[in-house]
């Protein structure tokens, strides 16, 4: 009982003392300072206290689920296994600001700012310093204690809170949208928003719903999902048409009420959407990974720009809709241009030749060299917005520059094309991946030599992986041309590709609806959080690393990846375990 109470508290220590840092580097980095300005519940917490408190809380949890899972203790001595870890936090933090108070160490970190220092003790000056271990004890007892909660309260509580996070990081996209409308969307955003965050009654309404939806789904949803299994095919059918077109009104009332900056946020997501397709077919069916994929998504983008644009390097003042499929040509080709040379290469040398290649596409769209054709670093400017009017302008060549009709000028109008090529796209994807020639490139994926050995043509596979993914990324950046207005190469970095192929791990390889929540959570996300700069990014990296502990197989793996990751589960024991009960034949 010695051993496991001092190994309990050598971890409460360990724990305690990383806490501290951890605070320390959020202070420091400027985190809690810049958050510190936005309000989470106004007159009681802000975004920099979470920030704060996150891992003074933290400490107290973790300890008392590691002395939990791995020593027989009781609930007293895993509840001062907290107060203790909470208490070293605390005292780290407060040692830090001792320290800041008697050496100017604002001349190497500049965010150690009176108004940080003012943050930490609660606005009572260095005399209440003594308040900070104070309440990291508090705190940690309150992370312990929530450990020892039982499942049933816990899970409820903790996504409870998690929906207050959620609805207050959210409160300036959603507070403006009720406001502007008179009536009872007012009256509804002023009681539950207030200008910087969440009132005391919405974070109060926020949790009590969002723990309430828990509760009742952990009871309810398996009878009810057991329900809905038994029904006839045509019911079950007519309730997933009712979804879609719920889904469907939905999308198409939503930038009447959303706004430019939203409605810009979704096409964004709709673009990296197709990206995320296109390369979803090379890498998440045929298993070839790509790093040069922003090439196709210049491709496009170029064809669009030379072939509409009015203005210096314009070259046929065509019609979008007649670029269109010249630049998902052109992707298409270039597709197997660049499919030829490699295939041959497999693993890591098949990404380095096709990193190679994007950069060379980069460079070469940037140089001086093609300049008089490309604009090299002046770019292609004057895209011409796609029209929506008579057939002639629609289809024609060298149409005027007014639009006749309706003109699909701004991100509330370039949103419906980008999310209906999108929903299309998606559609033919599908159809790839369960057509015969889906099948031929989750063979090669599996492994290329016994695939050919089954009679699947690698050469001709491979190319068409490439050229199909090719043509959806084409297709991408002609929209992006367009409601850009202009394209530089600047805008195709290497960071372009790297994003889709993150977007596409995260919400789960091979999977379509994988790309789609994988372009929510790393593109939409981010965007939606501008107004936290580049901490934005910081939180992007932390939250890939956690997403790939926590769900290896992405947010929304496919139906193959999950059979892989759980196979143990659903096997029987096999002779090793029989072995065990029964003796050996000789």
């Amino acid at each position: 009982m010695k051993t496991q109470f001092r190994q309990t508290f050598g971890r409460a220590v360990k724990f305690g003392l990383i806490g501290g840092v951890v605070a320390i580097f959020l202070c420091l980095v400027g985190i809690v300072e810049i958050f510190g300005k936005r309000s989470l519940i106004e007159g009681l917490v802000s975004l920099g206290h979470i920030m704060l408190f996150l891992p003074l809380l933290a400490t107290g949890y973790l300890t008392a689920k590691r002395a939990s899972d791995q020593a027989q203790m009781g609930k007293t001595g895993l509840l001062l296994a907290g107060i203790l870890s909470g208490l070293l936090s605390g005292g780290t933090l407060a040692l830090f600001m001792l320290v800041g108070s008697l050496i100017n160490i604002r001349a190497m970190f500049i965010h150690a700012s009176p108004t940080l220092y003012d943050m930490l003790t609660f606005g009572r000056g260095m005399a209440a310093v003594w308040l900070i271990p104070l309440a990291g004890a508090i705190l940690g007892a309150v992370g312990a204690l929530f450990r020892l909660l039982p499942p049933r309260i816990q899970q409820p509580a903790m996504r409870g809170l998690l929906g207050i996070l959620l609805v207050g990081l959210f409160a300036g996209l959603v507070r403006p949208l009720l406001i502007a409308r008179p009536g009872w969307p007012e009256a509804l955003g002023r009681y539950l928003f207030s200008e910087t965050g969440l009132t005391q009654a919405g974070a109060l309404i926020a949790f009590v719903v969002t723990s309430g939806v828990v509760v009742v789904w952990s009871s309810q949803g398996k009878t009810l999902q057991a329900n809905i299994s038994r029904w006839p095919r045509a019911s079950r059918l007519a309730l997933r048409w009712v979804f879609f077109g719920m889904a469907f009104v939905l999308a198409l009332a939503l930038p009447q009420f959303s706004g430019p900056f939203i409605a810009q946020v979704i096409v964004l997501i709709s673009l990296n959407i197709l990206m995320g397709l296109g390369l979803n077919i090379t890498l998440g069916f045929a298993g070839l990974l790509d790093l040069g994929f922003v090439a196709f998504f210049a491709m496009g983008a170029y064809t669009v720009g030379l072939l509409t644009s009015y203005g210096e390097y314009g070259l046929a003042h065509l019609s979008f809709w007649a670029v269109i499929p010249i630049a998902i040509f052109v992707a298409f080709m270039v597709g197997a241009f660049l499919g030829l040379p490699v295939l041959g290469m497999r693993g890591d040398y098949l990404a380095i030749a096709t990193l190679g290649f994007g950069e060379i596409v980069r460079l070469l769209a940037g140089s001086d060299f093609l300049g008089k054709w490309l604009g090299g670093p002046q770019g292609v400017i004057g895209i011409q917005k796609p029209c929506l009017g008579f057939l002639g302008p629609v289809l024609g060549v060298g149409f005027p520059r007014i639009c006749h009709g309706w003109e699909l000028s701004g991100p509330k109008e370039i949103y419906y094309l980008a999310v209906i090529c999108a929903i299309l796209v998606a559609f033919i994807a599908t159809r790839l991946r369960d057509s015969r020639l889906g099948r031929a490139w989750m063979a090669i994926r599996e492994d290329e030599d016994v695939a050919e050995a089954l009679g699947v043509n690698l050469i001709q596979t491979k190319l068409l992986a490439y050229m199909l993914g090719a043509s959806f990324a084409g297709l991408s950046g002609a929209i992006f041309g367009t409601l850009v207005g202009s394209i530089f190469a600047s805008s195709m970095q290497l960071m372009v590709s790297i994003n889709v192929v993150c977007l596409i791990i995260v919400g789960g390889m091979g999977s379509i609806p994988g790309v789609v929540v994988g372009a929510i959570a790393l593109i939409g996300l981010p965007e939606a959080f501008r107004e936290f700069s580049e901490y934005r990014f910081l939180f992007y990296g932390a939250a890939l690393i956690a997403m790939m502990l926590a769900k290896p197989g992405g947010l929304w793996p496919s139906s193959i990846v999950q059979r892989e990751l759980h196979l143990d589960e659903k096997t029987e024991p096999g002779p090793k375990n029989a072995s065990t009960t029964s003796p050996s034949v000789k």
